[in-house]
């Protein structure tokens, strides 16, 4: 967001992979992205110091030396419960301060229920609303409903275009021993992408060739987080990849690359 307002941009990443969690070919074509965009990436960053010199931020780092106007720490957040003294009410945490939570989110206190990102795991805010379903079931309806409801969560990183993804990596399905295919799609052979004029980024899906289904889908490109969600319905609803390969979509539209993505599945 801050280069494309034009602003230049450096990224220390302490890891030896950037974006070590999505699949190499995924995290490569987001880092030409963004090195287009004049973001420099730097990796094995170990920050050591952070200092302050008139009216800039100072950034040691074995690798890098860097005065900057504006620090973006992105590192991670931990519940603020200590404050609250749950052990007061019987309500236990774990290591990092998170509430323990049972899968209808009971805590370890009589009627007490715990929801959000104080309970750890996926911080999103569809997380939460979905945690208020349960908590709301619980209350006012059938207690039905749990966290094992809960199928194929997809994200979305919403840098230009963004990274959406659901289900499994290349890398996850393989480990996983499944008998698997991998396609994909250069988003410049997308006609609504080129009448957007951003044809950059691809989509890239995993079929399990045993019970034709998906198990994963990484698509970056212009509108990824409206069209993962079809993807999540279709692998919730345990269903060949061959419905989104016959879909009829409208035209020209983002969606009607998953004609063309599935098809490429033989």
């Amino acid at each position: 967001m801050f280069a494309n307002f034009g602003s230049k941009v450096t990224i220390l990443e302490a890891a030896s992979l950037f974006l070590p969690r999505e699949d190499r070919d995924i995290a490569d074509n987001i880092a030409t992205i963004l090195r287009d965009q004049g973001v420099d990436i730097i990796l094995n960053a170990h920050v050591e110091r952070i200092s302050h010199h008139e009216n800039q931020v100072q950034v040691h780092s074995e690798h890098a030396q860097l005065a900057v106007d504006a620090l973006l720490i992105a590192s991670g957040r931990q519940p603020a419960t200590a404050s609250l003294h749950p052990e007061n009410a019987g309500i236990a945490v774990n290591e990092r301060g998170a509430i323990v939570v049972d899968k209808r989110l009971h805590t370890t206190a009589d009627n007490i229920w715990a929801m959000g990102d104080v309970t750890g795991g996926l911080q999103f805010t569809y997380i939460s609303l979905d945690d208020y379903r349960i908590v709301r079931d619980e209350l006012l309806g059938e207690g039905k409903r749990s966290t094992d409801d809960r199928k194929n969560v997809p994200y979305s990183v919403f840098m230009t275009p963004p990274l959406s993804r659901v289900g499994m990596t290349e890398e996850q399905a393989r480990e996983s021993g499944a008998d698997i295919q991998v396609v994909t799609l250069p988003v410049a052979a997308i006609p609504r992408a080129r009448v957007m004029n951003d044809t950059r980024g691809v989509l890239k899906a995993i079929v399990d060739n045993k019970t034709q289904r998906m198990l994963g889908a990484s698509l970056l490109c212009v509108d990824s987080h409206e069209m993962i969600n079809i993807v999540k319905m279709v692998m919730d609803a345990g269903l060949p990849y061959s419905i989104l390969r016959d879909q009829i979509f409208t035209h020209p539209s983002m969606s009607e690359s998953l004609n063309d993505l599935f098809s490429l599945v033989k």
